[in-house]
């Protein structure tokens, strides 16, 4: 369920389709996402999540399998 969110949340924020997003996905290299992309990109996961991302953990956080695992750690 999760990783659902998170697909929606990057095919509308990065314009790709969902089926093409999986936890491998890199969120750089795959979907183009540059550090100000990250940054909003994580301002939409802590509103639909109702968690924090510290800025520390921001750089830990490559692909979408690692986001998705962040979420379920820490909600």
């Amino acid at each position: 369920m999760v990783l659902e969110k998170v697909k929606a949340i990057l095919a509308e924020q990065f314009d790709v389709e969902e089926d093409k997003i999986t936890e491998a996905t890199d969120l750089q290299d795959d979907l183009g996402a540059d550090s100000l992309d990250v940054v909003d990109l994580l301002m939409s996961i802590e509103d639909e999540f109702e968690i924090e991302v510290p800025d520390d953990e921001i750089e830990n956080i490559k692909t979408v399998g690692a986001l998705v695992n962040y979420i379920e750690a820490n909600s």
